[in-house]
């Protein structure tokens, strides 16, 4: 099966990121059975953009063919598109590998709903008030 992790760099000793539609890059796994092959980064262009992170993210996972995700947190619009494309999603935390490993022994707790608000992980600078003097 192949698993795209949300990261906060490149590789299986990467940190999964806790924002889904943010992280900088998407580890691509193929996991069989308890066995994970081939891994490949994949940039995530929308890490910032300014509005609609969380669904341009969740479109590039379905088009590199995951059929499954591992993040910390995902809002409602990506969960949304996931659900659309039968695509389960799963809590992770540590290390990239140490999430694909506990993903390929069923160890990991599958998401039914979403876990963060939308616009939860704003990119730097919008997230502050602006006020007129």
């Amino acid at each position: 099966m192949r698993v795209a992790v949300s990261a906060m760099g490149k590789g299986l000793k990467s940190k999964v990121d806790v924002r889904f539609g943010r992280c900088t890059n998407f580890v691509i796994a193929e996991v069989e059975g308890t066995e994970i092959k081939e891994v490949r980064n994949v940039k995530n262009t929308a890490s910032k953009q300014m509005g609609g992170a969380g669904i341009t993210s969740s479109e590039l996972v379905a088009r590199q063919g995951a059929k499954a995700v591992i993040t910390g947190n995902i809002g409602p619009r990506a969960m949304s598109v996931f659900k659309e494309f039968a695509i389960e999603v799963y809590h992770g935390e540590g290390t990239v590998g140490e999430a694909l490993k506990k993903f390929a022994n069923n160890q990991l707790r599958e998401l039914s709903d979403p876990t963060g608000p939308m616009f939860m992980g704003k990119p730097a600078g919008i997230a502050k008030e602006h006020k007129r003097k």
